[in-house]
């Protein structure tokens, strides 16, 4: 179920926000908004920005590759075609976190997760494409990590629009001219 239109790495160390430069973030702002449903999103990205495809693919794989964004992908109304959302939790010791995880990100049904500061902290999501799917991926993580699952299934949707600039003075970027690579 799981496919990233570009790698992406889940418990990577968070960096610094100050680690990302105006075109970074204007990059990373532009893309909350909507990728283009075009032959080749990136090109047009580059456009906007500014810049080549290959800088705007560039960015994205080191920005995945430090940490500062986990993901690049879609986001799918998975009940619309007949699956189900679960967000669920699970308590792992920490001398399992780093094995625990490796095990859910090889599972397709798991979309992304989550470290937090908690008795329960890992939380992570699956999107199953039939609802009854969902309990035998619980038993299955169960089965292999020795750990017991909380799936709380969605029971209601709530749209918070939830956008996050990434600094304050993208807007600011200016493109320097072309379509270069620097």
């Amino acid at each position: 179920m799981h496919e990233p239109s570009i790698d992406s790495p889940s418990q990577r160390p968070r960096q610094d926000v100050a680690s990302i430069d105006a075109l970074d973030a204007a990059l990373i702002n532009r893309l909350q908004t909507a990728l283009p449903l075009l032959p080749r999103p990136f090109e047009q990205l580059g456009r906007e920005l500014g810049c080549s495809e290959s800088l705007v693919l560039l960015r994205l794989r080191r920005l995945l590759s430090e940490g500062v964004l986990t993901r690049v992908g879609p986001l799918f109304q998975i009940e619309r075609a007949g699956g189900l959302f679960v967000l669920a939790a699970m308590q792992v010791p920490e001398s399992q976190y780093a094995a625990v995880t490796a095990q859910l990100n090889a599972i397709p049904a798991v979309a992304h997760n989550y470290r937090r500061e908690h008795a329960l902290n890992m939380w992570f999501v699956l999107a199953t494409e039939k609802p009854e799917e969902s309990a035998a991926v619980c038993a299955q993580i169960e089965a292999l990590t020795g750990l017991q699952v909380l799936a709380f299934p969605k029971e209601r949707e709530y749209f918070v629009g939830l956008r996050l600039e990434a600094r304050p003075d993208a807007e600011a970027y200016e493109p320097q001219g072309g379509q270069g690579d620097d």
